[in-house]
């Protein structure tokens, strides 16, 4: 099996990519990446003290050839998976978790989907159907897959989805990055497996953080209209979806961080390095593993603003709809008030009786509308500066 250097194998993930191959077996060891094209060209490679191997591939991939990994699994460490995991691996249903035996370590987690088009692809090859998001183009790109890891001591086997970004971005930047010294070099390669892993979750936590911003403009837009008291607010459908998507949002960020949290109590649970290099390596993982926890809880507090601000924004707007049916009530009240008194003479002075005040004089009337007058004229003033009918929007 030829080794190719950065600059071929650049060339080759390109051209796999371009063909759409996701499946990649790549073995890294002394600044060095080697293709292979089979599983058991790459478990018959021997692999240097510093060297590991990485498996990607799809979940259609790894439900197809199951037999040929678990081969290639048993050849380079000695074991296979668990059945329990590869159902867990192959579930396009369950949420971010840990689990390990004494040979690996797994780990699911779940990224964004992408684009509408990957997403309905992806769906149509596992069987699962979801509805069509409503609302802003935001909402419908806000869809999660699993991502598996089974970590080895020196194979990484990784399975996504189809048209997984952070896979082909993570072997582009192995491809290309040449180290010189380990030391200062910050895009050195992968030390381990768990290095690689640490660095394919933290791009999918990366690409939960590019949402914020659509996220907070489209909030943003919809506080504005609800507190506009010139505008009818009827885009309630895409407001309810999008507190269904912020909660979505927060049960996965949820599950993620429990995840990592978990990875790193059995990462502290291990034992010390002996070796000046091993802690070094170590300590790389967890300040990775702190890092990745850090970015999920940037998520998960940036979800969970906005989800108050989803609120505050609908009661504020009730709140402010109550406030102008109360100044609507207040002015018809008073209205009433003043017309009352008035009302009332009118009715006295309708009376079908021959002896009443001022009935037959000719100033009668006169004196009837001015005492009417008058008396709306007090009331208007006595409710004016009470407030009672003045003009106060919220």
């Amino acid at each position: 099996m030829p080794c190719y250097r950065y600059s071929n194998v650049t060339r080759l993930v390109v051209a796999l990519i371009a063909r759409r191959i996701p499946m990649r077996i790549l073995a890294l060891q002394d600044a060095r990446v080697t293709a292979f094209d089979t599983f058991d060209a790459a478990a018959a490679t021997p692999l240097a003290d510093n060297g590991f191997l990485w498996i990607a591939c799809t979940h259609d991939e790894f439900g197809t050839q199951q037999k040929a990994i678990h081969q290639a699994l048993i050849k380079l460490c000695g074991t296979q998976l668990v059945d329990l995991h590869v159902s867990d691996l192959l579930n396009p249903y369950l949420p971010s978790h840990y689990d390990y035996t004494y040979q690996y370590e797994i780990l699911v987690f779940r990224r964004l989907s992408g684009t509408a088009v990957a997403r309905e692809q992806e769906e149509g090859n596992s069987g699962f159907s979801r509805r069509t998001r409503g609302g802003p183009p935001i909402l419908r790109r806000i869809h999660t897959r699993p991502v598996g890891f089974a970590l080895f001591d020196r194979v990484l086997l990784s399975i996504h989805p189809e048209a997984c970004s952070a896979h082909a971005t993570i072997a582009s930047q192995l491809l290309k990055s040449i180290p010189t010294d380990s030391r200062t070099t910050a895009n050195r390669p992968p030390t381990g497996p768990a290095d690689l892993m640490l660095r394919i979750i933290s791009l999918m936590v990366d690409g939960f953080l590019e949402l914020r911003r659509e996220l907070t403009h489209q909030i943003d837009r919809w506080q504005s209209e609800l507190l506009d008291p010139r505008s009818r607010f009827n885009n309630w459908s895409a407001m309810l979806e999008a507190r269904l998507t912020l909660h979505y949002l927060d049960e996965i960020c949820d599950d993620q961080r429990a995840a990592i949290q978990d990875w790193n109590e059995a990462l502290e649970a291990l034992a010390n390095p002996t070796t000046d290099q091993r802690r070094r390596e170590h300590d790389l993982l967890k300040v990775r593993s702190r890092d990745v926890l850090e970015h999920i809880e940037r998520v998960a507090h940036h979800v969970r603003r906005l989800e108050q601000s989803t609120e505050s924004a609908v009661q504020m707007h009730f709140n402010a709809q109550g406030y102008r049916t109360n100044n609507i009530m207040r002015t018809l009240t008073t209205l009433t008030a003043i017309f009352l008194p008035l009302n009332l003479i009118a009715a006295i002075f309708g009376m079908n009786f021959e002896s009443l005040p001022l009935i037959h004089q000719k100033a009668g009337f006169w004196w009837a509308l001015g005492t009417m007058a008058v008396i709306a004229v007090a009331l208007s003033l006595l409710f004016w500066r009470k407030s009672y009918i003045s003009r106060s929007d919220p």
